[in-house]
């Protein structure tokens, strides 16, 4: 079945329907607390992951380039449960990360702002004053994050299947609309070739994961482009010497069967000292 994804504000009581859709579907939800189950698998503290969960990356010093290579790892976690297909990945960016699959059910929760600071007070029995301020500046972070790390607009319409405006429909009549939409033939026609599409994104996030890691190169993220195996690398380079060891990097990747260089070598030092 199709691969449902769910961009949620805080407040809008997406988990609690989330949940009972993953439990009427038999899906695995995966969320906050599935990652930190599987964090150690994935060479992850736990700690570590709520440090870069949902927050925008950086990739200037050798920490910032870690810390990047670990929020490739939470991506991966999703992408080996998409893999396995019934699943609602909840947050994450999940639509835009698989954003090659056809079978992908795209849920977009929201609601009136003050109607959220009065929901989540009530419900984390906390001053509405510090509901508000907590759900500013969730909201900064995860538009922010979508915003930096997809280039994409978090509200917007179009890249949503279906969006829910909580205040106006029932937790139970979200559900019914989703079970029918799940019903197109549109998803189930997608699903022969999704499968081939998340093996692509599985190899291009380990390739980047592998990059980030390396101490021969200062890795700035370029373009990966992946097909059976092909890879194609463009972009921009700092040097002669980190453009062979990217190369060599990726060649020896499994499932890697061939490397195109369209990378170019730029002196990212030298640049700077001109501004």
């Amino acid at each position: 079945m199709a691969i449902i994804t769910i961009s949620r504000e805080m407040g809008t009581g997406a988990y609690s329907i989330a949940q009972e859709l993953a439990k009427k579907l038999k899906y695995s939800l995966v969320d906050g607390p599935r990652l930190a189950e599987c964090a150690a698998e994935y060479g992850l503290s736990v700690d570590l992951l709520q440090s870069v969960d949902e927050k925008p990356p950086s990739y200037n010093t050798v920490e910032d380039r870690q810390r990047a290579a670990s929020l490739n790892r939470i991506e991966l976690i999703l992408l080996d449960y998409a893999r396995k297909g019934n699943v609602i990945l909840y947050g994450r960016g999940a639509q835009d990360l698989l954003r090659g699959c056809g079978n992908l059910l795209r849920l977009r929760f929201i609601a009136d702002f003050d109607e959220r600071v009065e929901r989540f007070a009530e419900r984390e029995w906390i001053d509405p004053d510090l509901a508000r301020e907590l759900i500013r500046r969730s909201d900064h972070q995860r538009g922010g994050f979508i915003h930096y790390y997809f280039n994409r607009d978090w509200n917007d319409p179009l890249q949503y299947d279906l969006i829910f405006n909580t205040m106006r429909l029932s937790p139970s009549s979200i559900i019914d609309a989703v079970l029918s939409a799940l019903k197109d033939p549109q998803l189930k026609e997608a699903e022969a070739w999704a499968a081939n599409s998340i093996d692509n994104t599985i190899l291009v996030k380990k390739i980047e994961t592998a990059l980030l890691q390396s101490a021969e190169l200062e890795y700035r993220p370029f373009r990966i482009d992946m097909e059976d195996g092909r890879v194609t690398l463009s972009g921009y380079i700092g040097s002669d010497q980190e453009k062979a060891a990217a190369l060599k990097l990726v060649r020896a990747m499994e499932g890697v069967v061939q490397v195109v260089d369209n990378l170019s070598v730029v002196n990212y030092r030298a640049l700077k000292e001109k501004i």
